[in-house]
């Protein structure tokens, strides 16, 4: 495993990040206890030293099952959670108040079972959200009172699309130091203003679905089916023939014959010196194996 600095933070974040919304079960398949354990167990002997989980993966009960499973040796981890979301019942709703925003933070401290989270990061909120100076007041608060190392930006997807950079712009005077973004190459939108700001300003970068929801893992076909409880099923079966059938071009002209895709895929996006690291999901030990031995850059 290698490793880069995230930016002005100091902190060595290892190339690949494992990321835990599959614990969730929003992706066909469900996770216990000692599942989760042995993956974290299996991550940190690769050399993966960061986690990103949300406080919306199943209303805190990802950043629970990830609290257990490191409680003995929290200290060799980097944690990074989110915020801005809540629950009524079972519906997930926005909450950007900053005393519900404040209520968040306690509560994935508590389900995390740590004193301090790593990297807190603004969790794909709309301008208006992001743009309340109390939400950050309150905020750079609680990092002077020891309860956050690092604030940070999970730039939505909507976002980028439109090229909308105004909470790019006030990151810093939030004291924002980390930006997380969609990029993979299905989806390059970030290379054109988000990534050269980043590097320009020296902001971290976090790049998350680099395997675009597992489509640039190479195992699927035009015509792939996926179940209902797939996030990827809430994609129009045209939308989801299209992007495979790009795959397939991409992994003919671009992938060296041999190697894996999703290896390729991971290093590709990593070409990019801004990067510090790519976060990605596993449903088993192989897949997180594979991810971890990605190809040299």
């Amino acid at each position: 495993m290698k490793y880069r600095t995230l930016g002005k933070t100091g902190l060595r974040v290892s190339h690949v990040s494992l990321g835990t919304h599959q614990f969730s079960g929003e992706w066909a398949q469900e996770f216990s206890e000692i599942e989760v354990e042995k993956m974290l167990a299996c991550a940190g002997k690769l050399g993966i030293n960061v986690i990103d989980t949300a406080e919306c993966y199943g209303n805190h009960s990802v950043e629970s099952l990830i609290g257990k499973a490191i409680r003995k040796n929290r200290g060799d981890w980097i944690l990074a959670t989110k915020f801005g979301h809540a629950y009524s019942g079972s519906q997930k709703i926005d909450a950007w108040s900053p005393a519900q925003v404040r209520q968040q933070l306690e509560d994935s401290l508590n389900a995390l079972q740590t004193d301090c989270i790593d990297l807190y990061q603004f969790h794909s909120g709309n301008n208006a959200s992001f743009g309340n100076e109390e939400l950050w007041t309150m905020l750079n608060g609680q990092v002077r009172a020891g309860k956050i190392r690092f604030l940070g930006l999970s730039l939505s997807a909507e976002v980028l699309l439109k090229s909308d950079l105004q909470q790019l712009h006030a990151a810093e005077k939030a004291g924002v130091s980390v930006i997380q973004v969609v990029y993979n190459r299905l989806q390059r939108k970030a290379e054109e203003q988000v990534l050269p700001f980043c590097e320009t300003h020296q902001l971290g970068v976090l790049v998350r679905v680099p395997l675009a929801k597992g489509f640039l893992g190479g195992n699927y076909k035009p015509g792939a089916v996926f179940p209902e409880n797939d996030t990827r099923s809430s994609y129009s079966q045209n939308f989801n023939d299209e992007q495979l059938r790009v795959v397939e071009a991409i992994k003919r002209e671009e992938v060296p014959q041999g190697q894996n895709m999703a290896q390729w895929a991971l290093a590709w996006c990593l070409k990019n010196k801004s990067i510090s690291s790519v976060i990605v999901g596993c449903k088993n030990l192989a897949q997180l194996e594979l991810n971890a031995n990605i190809a040299e850059e």
